[in-house]
């Protein structure tokens, strides 16, 4: 492996990291609606477990409420059950063809407990990019022991990785510090 190959793999393995910590915090409800919250709902299908965007229009309907409605009459009570057995703690309520789901709004405790989520999930993907720089070091380490490199370079590879390392870790707590104020915001 040459150091091009194990920086742009590295950088490429801290942006997976950021982009699953947002797919994480974006299951995370704040108090205003968004179709997002309803792509992990899986609804009984024809007999198969399918996302409910996959089976029915998912809309807002204002501010705190989610619109769905799916393609297939028939398959009203299904996409209901699915949201309210979910884990969201959402109380969808059916209106002819159409399901709405209103955002109940959090609570003060609620926010707190939340926010403790939000900051362990930061937590966990800080510790992912400073293992990936790890690991990193360690190729580096690997190609100077076995003279594919010089000691310069190496030195000049581990900044490089450590300024990637920064500049990720950045990006997680500016996402972080972003969902908290969702979060706080009523």
């Amino acid at each position: 492996m040459k150091i091009a190959e194990i920086k742009k793999s590295t950088e490429q393995k801290m942006q997976k990291s950021v982009e699953a910590l947002k797919h994480d915090l974006a299951k995370i409800r704040t108090g205003r609606a968004h179709t997002g919250i309803l792509d992990h709902v899986m609804v009984d299908y024809y007999g198969s477990p399918t996302p409910v965007p996959q089976v029915a229009n998912v809309t807002l309907a204002d501010a705190r409420t989610i619109a769905v409605t799916p393609w297939e009459k028939k398959m009203v009570p299904a996409v209901e059950k699915a949201i309210r057995d979910s884990d969201l703690g959402l109380n969808p309520a059916v209106q002819g063809d159409l399901v709405r789901v209103p955002m109940p709004a959090l609570t003060e405790e609620r926010r707190r407990e939340l926010i403790k989520v939000v900051k362990h999930e930061g937590e966990n993907a800080r510790v992912a990019i400073r293992n990936l720089r790890r690991d990193a070091n360690h190729h580096l380490k690997e190609l100077l022991k076995s003279k594919e490199t010089s000691e310069d370079d190496e030195r000049r590879a581990q900044d490089e990785v450590q300024k990637l390392t920064d500049r990720y870790v950045a990006e997680v707590d500016k996402i972080l510090q972003q969902k908290e104020a969702d979060l706080l915001a009523v």
